[in-house]
């Protein structure tokens, strides 16, 4: 069995279980949600106020569930996390709603239904990548995901606080799984919260090797039609759901206290 028919087998495993009822989705994207956070506090995206996950409710759809502000990545729990309204009203949770976060997540989950989740932070690579106002070449096997699916938002006026900035940076993400915010950062989405985080850290990863690449040489990019066959498998929505369980079973094994 060659590398494809294993991942189609074991998303074939994925899709085979029995649907959750809305509770159990609920504790689901939460958990993951926490766990997505602390991941990232690991990796180092944190910085001060900056960065954000939100998770769509189950419940009801216009309402999504994102960290507080002013709580590290590192130390997050399911139990601080918030719910969050289309207004921007805090209906379950304590703590401060990052503004940044509602104007950006509450357009993305609005303009793509399909969305569950939305990755967003200040990692060093995907801001040094965001100053050079360009797309990722497909140089590396993991770049692949992100061919012919990702977009640019070209333009930055500052710290986003306002819905109708949001609604451009939906537009620019368009049906992607991700968009570069020039001179700002790196946004993934996903079908679940799994996924949105994945993508993100491939994400940063391949902003981090296209600037080495860069600065030793001329990198040499993969053939288009190779290109595209590699997305196809490494850019699909069970690649991303599976390539995060690794990291959640390190996260339960060392530091189960995020389910608090």
């Amino acid at each position: 069995m060659n590398a494809d028919e294993k991942m189609k087998e074991a998303m074939k495993s994925l899709m085979s279980l029995p649907p959750r009822t809305a509770s159990e989705e609920l504790v689901e994207r939460k958990t993951k949600l926490a766990a997505a956070l602390r991941i990232f506090g690991r990796l180092g995206f944190d910085e001060g106020l900056a960065g954000h996950i939100t998770a769509r409710d189950p419940f009801d759809p216009t309402h999504f569930w994102v960290n507080p502000a002013g709580r590290s990545f590192k130390l997050m729990c399911v139990s601080d996390l918030i719910k969050v309204d289309d207004e921007g009203k805090i209906l379950e949770g304590e703590g401060l709603l990052n503004q940044a976060a509602f104007a950006i997540h509450s357009r993305i989950h609005k303009a793509r239904p399909d969305v569950v989740a939305a990755a967003h932070a200040h990692s060093l690579y995907g801001k040094a990548w965001s100053s050079l106002g360009r797309l990722l070449d497909p140089l590396t096997q993991d770049a692949c995901a992100f061919y012919q699916d990702h977009g640019l938002f070209d333009d930055y006026t500052g710290v986003v606080t306002d819905l109708g900035e949001g609604d451009r940076i939906g537009a620019a993400l368009g049906q992607s799984k991700a968009v570069i915010l020039r001179n700002h950062g790196l946004l993934t989405v996903g079908h679940t919260v799994d996924e949105a985080a994945f993508w993100f850290i491939t994400m940063e990863r391949t902003c981090q090797a296209q600037l080495l690449a860069e600065a030793a040489g001329e990198p040499v990019p993969i053939e288009p039609r190779h290109a595209k066959v590699t997305a196809d498998l490494v850019g699909r929505h069970g690649t991303g759901q599976i390539s995060f369980k690794p990291l959640f079973d390190v996260l339960m094994k060392e530091a189960p206290d995020f389910l608090d």
